[in-house]
């Protein structure tokens, strides 16, 4: 009815228009697509905003007189459109509230063409790490970018869709003295009036709004080694990386480790690193742990800057997402989703490849136990009846912003290794290329994926079928198995349902393709054997006989959780300490998961902790450590107590004894990660006295000024330091938190800084407990610092009253001091750990009154109300008895 209204008004000669309609505030629709933006930045670190210019070549695709694009707080001064045979018209520009829509009316109802709208503005530069941003480091100046997912319409009118893939020609006017950098490299330069230059770069390929990036500020660019060219690709890659003023030369290991690792994945997809060159920027604040802006990739300053004093993880951490972040320059920036459901798509696969490229080029890092450590994190998160599908509709921009989570990532991540490891490595490679090669520089979908393995691996509609009931529905399978031996044979009873703890209310008539895979164990002698289980009930026979045990999940391999029989868990629990580093792993998942559901009781968990803490792997050793610090808060009393950390102490101590508490020189890197594990456990969640003494001893060296009174940092071990601070804080009180509070003042060292943010929220005394919580939503607080503080404040069990009281009064200070990434999860940081219902009552009060609307909360609301219900209910179904029973038995030995 609309287009005949507009046809009988283009007869008539009259200028009607066509019915607007209502604000999408999904995606936009089909009426336009953009082809090309060129994009000028007057950019003065030192100023308040920016001022800036787009002109977008938009391709009409049908007849209209207005557009829908986006806009967030962009103080449009001109709007102007040019027609394809070049002639202007005049055009209005009206932003939708702060919806992040705005709606281009175009005068008249113009054919489809192409024509180019361009737009004067002005801006301030954002707050909370979004969009273009301002940060200050060491008292100067840095503007940074984080358009990812939704902020590049507070840089620039757009399409502000990854589906909506265009040509970007970006140059930036900036003030002498100062660096800047883009997607792509420099091309020219021009002088301008009072010492600024515009700077002009090279036309990027084809990319969607949330990877264009841009970096302004006195900036030490280090010089990298060139990615010379391979059998991939012709021409070889100039590598840089930027840092803060002064900080250049602790550039020096990321940048060397960064050849090897492009190279690893340009083998893997058989396709070139496509954009031009590599530069790595340390960001002094940053909302994210990096980003994979093609061209340039943003970090957390802490990931980049490295130096002999480095703690042990951060350098491990540092090489992970850097291969996380380049993995991307194949999945999400070169074959991009189409919408943000498909985020996995991103995510997932860069999480996945971190591992394989981690795993390849520093098997010491043990990738393979961290991924099967990160698939259990991402099962207890979905284990949850608020939890939400991999592929979940997206409908408004909290939506967008909830994706990023632990089941994009992990749980993404392990259906693929499952999937991968059922298909076979090289099938499932070549089915990767295929879809690469086929997509590149344009959008793909799970299905487009889902077809490429199916056909490289020449599997039927039921591997597709498989694979997306794990992205398609939410939850985590439970499968239950029983087995039975009768003359000579062997055979196990199947059966599939979605797992739930004790106590949820969810149902469990879920149904999965589950590649199965079975461990067993016969005088000596380990076999393993899978089949697909895509029915409620199966069996499977088993080859040689009668086990003397079985493990459902050989090698950790799969996302699913498994129930035994009491007897037949009890026979794999004796077997534990012969299985390997993987299926003790996936041993501890089924002690976990049985303990969830009421079916495993304290003195199990602690008959399988001790099975497992002599193992080498700190990732075994120390699997089951969550277990046995709940069964300290929520069980123990003051009579079971003593005993239960007694037993810890005797499970892990004379480990950490062996190891001390200081660096050696030339030792493995995995006895300085255990070490830091071990005086974490034992020095602030157990309590153990030795240990305290021993890091309080560290910790008052530190706070013993030097001759510039500052911090003696180098007193203490740096891989033991954020836990050092923690316990002299709780320790020595007021005089070690305003030693910090006066350090974080002066200190710009960012993994310093967090070191010392988060062990100011480790305090329990409720005057300083107040004097931190003020702290840190202070702007002596980096944006980035407010929520770790609030969170570490949340983990110990005496501030909670009181942090919870404090927020209800100051949550519009919190919101304003967090990124819009920790928005959606504030009623799950800032309840955590609570175990009793009416504290999930008090929480769906304050949170579903959501007074500022601060998006993504109802999800976040969900999710921390069922943890809460939950944990009172595993409380109760546990209920005391095992433990003290236990404890009694420790009394008699």
């Amino acid at each position: 009815m609309a287009m005949l209204r507009c046809l009988w008004c283009l007869l008539l000669g009259w200028a009607c228009a066509v019915q607007a309609g209502p604000v999408p505030l999904g995606r936009l629709p089909d009426t336009a697509r953009p082809l090309q933006y060129t994009l000028n930045f007057r950019l003065d670190p030192a100023a308040a905003g920016f001022s800036a210019s787009a002109a977008i070549r938009v391709e009409l695709r049908e007849p209209a007189d207005h557009l829908w694009l986006h806009a967030l707080e962009l103080e449009v001064t001109k709007v102007e459109l040019r027609d394809a045979a070049g002639k202007r018209h005049p055009a209005r520009f009206s932003a939708q509230g702060d919806s992040g829509v705005a709606r281009v009316d175009l005068g008249a109802i113009l054919p489809a063409q192409t024509l180019t709208l361009s737009f004067d503005y002005r801006a301030r530069y954002n707050s909370q790490l979004e969009g273009i941003y301002r940060t200050v480091r060491a008292g100067k100046p840095y503007v940074v970018t984080q358009m990812e997912p939704i902020s590049a319409r507070r840089a620039f009118p757009g399409f502000d869709e990854p589906r909506f893939k265009a040509v970007f020609d970006v140059s930036l006017d900036i003030p002498a003295g100062q660096q800047a950098v883009t997607n792509t490299a420099q091309s020219g330069e021009e002088k301008l009036a009072d010492g600024w230059r515009r700077l002009r770069f090279r036309s990027t390929p084809k990319l969607p709004t949330y990877l264009i990036a841009l970096a302004v500020g006195p900036w030490d660019i280090v010089e990298g080694e060139t990615i010379a060219a391979t059998r991939w690709r012709s021409e070889p890659v100039p590598l840089r990386a930027l840092a803060p003023q002064g900080e250049g030369p602790r550039l020096k290991e990321a940048l060397a480790a960064t050849p090897a690792i492009v190279r690893a994945l340009e083998d893997y997809f058989g396709y070139p690193y496509a954009f031009g060159k590599l530069d790595l920027l340390a960001a002094p604040d940053f909302s994210a742990g990096a980003m994979e802006n093609p061209g340039l990739v943003v970090f957390r300053e802490a990931l980049l800057l490295l130096d002999a004093n480095s703690p042990t993880d951060l350098r491990h951490s540092s090489f992970e997402v850097n291969a996380h972040e380049l993995a991307h320059q194949w999945f999400g920036d070169t074959v991009t989703m189409p919408w943000w459901d498909d985020l996995w798509l991103n995510e997932a696969f860069a999480t996945w490849m971190e591992g394989r490229i981690t795993g390849q080029l520093r098997p010491a890092q043990r990738a393979d136990l961290q991924r099967i450590a990160a698939a259990q994190h991402a099962m207890a998160a979905d284990s949850l009846a608020s939890a939400r599908r991999v592929r979940q509709p997206i409908g408004d921009n909290g939506d967008i912003e909830g994706a990023f989570d632990s089941l994009t990532y992990g749980k993404g991540a392990a259906v693929l290794g499952m999937f991968e490891a059922w298909l076979g490595e090289n099938v499932f490679r070549d089915g990767m290329r295929a879809y690469m090669k086929k997509h590149a520089f344009a959008n793909a979908t799970s299905d487009d994926l889902i077809d490429a393995l199916a056909e490289a691996g020449d599997k039927d509609a039921r591997f597709g079928k498989a694979m997306r009931s794990f992205l398609d529905q939410p939850g985590v399978p439970l499968v239950s198995s029983r087995l039975q031996c009768s003359g000579g044979k062997a055979v196990l009873q199947l059966h599939q349902q979605r797992y739930f703890p004790a106590g949820s209310q969810g149902s469990g008539e879920q149904r999965w393709g589950i590649p199965f895979c079975v461990r067993t164990g016969k005088d000596g002698r380990q076999a393993t054997q899978c089949q697909l289980l895509d029915q409620a009930s199966a069996t499977m026979a088993l080859d040689g006989g009668c086990p003397d045990w079985y493990l459902p999940n050989a090698q950790g391999r799969g996302y699913y959780r498994v129930a035994l029989l009491p007897e037949e868990l009890q026979h794999l629990t004796a077997a534990a300490a012969t299985l390997d580093d993987r299926d003790q792993l996936a041993f501890a998942d089924a002690i976990k998961a049985g303990f969830g559901r009421g079916d495993v009781d304290a003195a199990a968990v602690l008959a399988a902790a001790g099975r497992l803490a002599d193992a080498r792997p700190r990732e075994v050793a120390l699997a089951l450590q969550n277990e046995l610090v709940w069964l300290r808060r929520n069980l123990a009393d003051a009579q079971t107590r003593p005993p239960l950390d007694a037993y810890v102490s005797q499970l892990y101590l004379p480990r950490l004894r062996a190891l001390g508490y200081v660096r050696r020189a030339g030792e493995n890197p995995d006895d300085a990660l255990l070490r830091a594990d071990l005086a974490e456990l034992l020095g602030r969640k157990v309590e153990n006295a030795e240990v305290r003494a021993a890091l309080l001893q560290q910790g008052k060296a530190v706070l013993q000024p030097d001759a510039a009174g500052r911090l003696r940092f180098g007193a203490a071990n740096y891989d033991l330091l954020g836990t050092v601070l923690a316990v002299t804080v709780q320790e020595l009180g007021a005089p070690a938190v305003e030693a910090l509070i006066v350090e974080l003042a002066q200190n710009n060292d960012a993994s310093l800084r967090l070191s010392m943010a988060m062990a100011l929220g480790t305090t329990t005394d409720p005057a300083l407990g107040e004097r931190v919580r003020e702290f840190a939503v202070s702007d002596a607080a980096k944006i980035s610092e407010t929520a770790r503080i609030l969170a570490t404040h949340q983990y110990e069990p005496r501030n909670r009253t009181a942090l919870w009281q404090w927020l209800q009064r100051r949550y519009a200070q919190v919101v304003a001091r967090t990124p819009v990434f920790v928005h959606g999860n504030l009623p799950e940081l800032l309840s955590e750990g609570w175990c009793e219902t009416r504290q999930a009552a008090a929480v769906a009060e304050f949170f579903g009154k959501n007074p500022l609307q601060v998006s993504g909360v109802a999800q976040g609301l969900r999710r921390a109300q069922e943890a809460i219900t939950l944990c009172a209910a595993r409380r109760e179904r546990q209920g005391t008895a095992s433990l003290a029973a236990w404890a009694r038995g420790q009394a008699g030995k």
